[in-house]
């Protein structure tokens, strides 16, 4: 009976490394398991290797690596104003954005730059990183409108002319 099941299980394994040479994009497994003492994390990629190491807490898979800051591969001085979700700042769409997305806070617009370009402009919001996920008219070629909550503070942010970093 010992030999039926050696069969079996060499059947299964080929069945597994056949299935994943068919469907790759299935080849991504995370699994954890609980050995006892420690608990054990065996990453498979499609790659032929497999890494498996033991952490003494589980709490340690779970932490998100630290970026580096990020340099700026240009700043540009322009005028920049700010706008609100009101009908007559936008069009007939106004907490969608141009490039499909909600409004939220983090988002300009600008026509200069692509979709999803990230920028910060530290004279007026220090480290904040915002998102180009807007446009705006037309005739405002080389300028920055950022997105804001309320009518009034968009208002209140008027014009002002700020150094963009653009990554």
């Amino acid at each position: 009976m010992t030999h039926f099941y050696q069969k079996l299980n060499i059947i299964a394994i080929a069945g597994i490394l056949v299935f994943q040479l068919m469907f790759p994009q299935f080849a991504y497994a995370y699994v954890v398991a609980n050995s006892g003492a420690k608990d054990s994390i065996l990453a498979m990629t499609n790659s032929p290797q497999e890494i498996m190491f033991e952490a003494e807490d589980i709490s340690l898979i779970n932490r998100l690596p630290v970026a580096p800051d990020r340099i700026a591969h240009k700043k540009v001085r322009i005028s920049m104003t700010a706008y609100s979700s009101t009908p007559g700042q936008t069009d007939s769409t106004p907490f969608i954005t141009a490039n499909g997305s909600q409004v939220r806070d983090g988002i300009v617009a600008a026509n200069f730059l692509p979709f999803g370009t990230k920028v910060r402009i530290p004279e007026v919001f220090g480290d904040k990183v915002f998102s180009v996920e807007d446009r705006m008219n037309a005739r405002y070629y080389y300028k920055m409108d950022v997105w804001m909550l309320t009518y009034e503070e968009a208002k209140n942010f008027g014009l002002k002319y700020v150094e963009v970093e653009i990554f």
